[in-house]
């Protein structure tokens, strides 16, 4: 099992129709006691998905706020991810989808490369650097984006 937030927790106990006092009162004890703790599952949360599915700030942050992780919060667990470490991680998965497009022409090789990370949440700038420097580095000439 994975840790919860605050509003998951809430979210569960309303399905089990347990009274809203109730589940306040439950929660504001897994508070004090320091079983909820939005920060930690938002870092734990952008480590994993970042390192694991290889997203972007951008999706980290959708997937927080889906979550009913508050903005603020959202926005410190997002910010561990540097702009090194995410163009790190778009290169890596540039390199991989590249392995299985030997066949694909230069453009739309681009296109697709561009697309999938933009996918998974990589700002357009990024995207087009990392794919240039990555079929750069494959030796192909035309890769003007």
């Amino acid at each position: 099992m994975r840790a919860h937030t605050r509003v998951e927790l809430a979210q569960a106990l309303k399905r089990r129709e347990i009274p809203d006092d109730v589940a306040e009162t439950v929660l504001g004890k897994f508070d004090a006691a320091g079983l909820i703790d939005d920060a930690a599952f938002a870092a734990m949360w952008v480590r994993s998905r970042h390192e694991n599915q290889g997203l972007g700030r951008r999706a980290l942050a959708v997937e927080l706020k889906r979550r009913g992780v508050d903005s603020e919060v959202v926005a410190d667990a997002v910010d561990a991810v540097d702009d090194e470490a995410e163009e790190e991680r778009a290169a890596a998965l540039v390199r991989k989808r590249l392995r299985s497009m030997s066949g694909v022409d230069e453009q739309a090789k681009i296109r697709r490369l561009v697309g999938m990370l933009a996918r998974k949440g990589y700002g357009q700038g990024l995207a087009y650097r990392v794919v240039r420097a990555e079929l750069g580095a494959e030796g192909l000439d035309d890769v003007d984006g």
